[in-house]
């Protein structure tokens, strides 16, 4: 049987496979923007591999050519992280080019590759005072101003992600529960804090009377004012004139993501334990979430240490 796999393999192209792998990820039903992303990395490494290897075949790829690959995006200055998420497209690939049957499993050239080892990073997020300010800069009774204060909201008490709150349709707003459909389409649902349920009944009644005479598009829980879906660039410029105006400090990046942050410390601050939060977060598993963990406890050794300096108390 692996002879007859790596003789099929030997007439593969590189480029057929590329094909078939991007429809394979929408059957999957992966979202346009992780698509995106395999799109982009696999079409990068594979367009390496035609110009300085002149490889056309799949069985011709070794395990030296992806090393090179990443080596040479170091060299351009490229973060580790950001090359370690290259790599997850390109071992995707192939683990394709496997299920598929056209590399023979013990020949799949991404065995035994490494991760490039990421530093050590301490995840800084807003303060309390900085969240509370940021709430505050929408005021307004207005469709926009309700729209975007809620908006700020939804990142703080659910933690969801941007595309996620984008995606949100007024179907998945239940009664006291919201249904998320996160990376993957996997499903999650999150509960509705009675404060935010407060705001999210102001905001639909304003809603309704604002579109009442005009045309809505799509579906969304969140619209703009012509009706159409949020794109992730209008959160993101709403977060960020929050920001701006709440005088964040310079050091903190205002997105969604940064508030995704503060969620997940402020659970864990709160007494949540990593597992429950990584299942509110839609983290694939809790590896990912215990870096949430790990900042928190970094954090609170360097204020121990304020008080503890040798130094200080000779």
């Amino acid at each position: 049987m692996e002879k007859i796999i790596q003789e099929v393999s030997f007439f593969m192209l590189l480029e057929d496979i590329y094909k078939e792998f991007l429809f394979d990820l929408e059957i999957k039903n992966f979202s346009i923007r992780t698509i995106k992303g395999y799109r982009n990395n696999n079409r990068a490494f594979l367009n390496f591999l035609t110009n300085e290897y002149s490889l056309m075949e799949i069985e011709e790829v070794s395990s030296n050519h992806i090393k090179a690959y990443l080596m040479n995006l170091k060299k351009k200055g490229l973060s580790v992280s950001y090359i370690n998420g290259i790599q997850k497209n390109i071992r995707s690939f192939f683990r394709f080019c496997v299920e598929e049957g056209y590399v023979a499993e013990k020949r799949n050239p991404v065995l035994g590759l490494k991760w490039m080892k990421q530093p050590k990073v301490l995840i800084k997020t807003f303060e309390d005072e900085e969240v509370i300010r940021m709430l505050n800069v929408y005021k307004g009774s207005h469709y926009l101003e309700l729209r975007n204060k809620l908006i700020i909201m939804f990142f703080v008490d659910l933690g969801i992600r941007n595309l996620e709150l984008c995606s949100l349709t007024c179907p998945d707003v239940m009664d006291t529960t919201i249904k998320i459909r996160g990376k993957g389409n996997k499903e999650r649902h999150l509960y509705i804090s009675p404060i935010l349920k407060k705001y999210m009944i102001k905001y639909e009644r304003v809603k309704e009377l604002y579109f009442k005479d005009k045309l809505m598009t799509d579906s969304n829980y969140f619209l703009s004012q012509n009706g159409k879906m949020l794109t992730n660039t209008a959160i993101e410029i709403v977060v960020r004139k929050a920001g701006q105006q709440a005088k964040v400090r310079e050091s903190i990046r205002c997105s969604p993501h940064t508030l995704r942050h503060y969620y997940a410390q402020k659970q864990l601050r709160l007494g949540l334990d990593v597992y429950s939060l990584s299942r509110l977060l839609g983290h694939e598993s809790t590896a990912i979430t215990n870096i949430y963990l790990q900042s928190i406890q970094d954090e609170k050794i360097v204020e121990l240490a304020k008080t503890s300096s040798p130094l200080m108390n000779l």
